[in-house]
């Protein structure tokens, strides 16, 4: 068994999850640049067994495609391409943001960590993340 990568992708930042390796629980990992996330994911596939990845699917409320879309799909057709041994999915990520924004509110944080959009998009990978463990688990 590996890892699962959960990449909640954003305009100018992806916020990253991960498993452990026996994909029990979903941590935060990491929110890199879009400019640099092919070379920090080459590297830390090649240091971590990853099984699959799970990229966040930008849906609005009313279940259409949002505009962030434009972004998801040439995303995972080229981390298909760059890591064909590597299953990727992708998930609803409809309420993601909204919970990772309340989750950090109700952590008690300051205000300068609760406007901390690089925090807010890894917790929002980690909620995708365990929203589709949880998914898989039940089906």
């Amino acid at each position: 068994m590996g890892r699962i990568l959960a990449l909640d992708i954003g305009q100018k930042r992806i916020g990253l999850a991960v498993t452990d390796p026996l994909q029990i629980i979903a941590t935060p990992l990491d929110t890199i640049h879009v400019s640099n996330i092919w070379e920090y994911l080459g590297k830390y596939i090649k240091e971590n067994q990853v099984q699959m990845a799970v990229v966040g699917l930008p849906v609005q409320s009313n279940g259409k495609p949002s505009d962030a879309m434009r972004y998801v799909k040439p995303f995972v057709k080229k981390f298909q391409q760059t890591f064909p041994h590597i299953a990727i999915n992708t998930y609803d990520e409809r309420f993601t943001s909204v919970m990772a924004h309340a989750a950090i509110r109700e952590s008690g944080a300051n205000r300068k960590v609760r406007q901390d959009k690089a925090l807010a998009d890894k917790v929002s990978a980690t909620l995708l993340l365990q929203s589709y463990m949880l998914h898989r688990e039940n089906s």
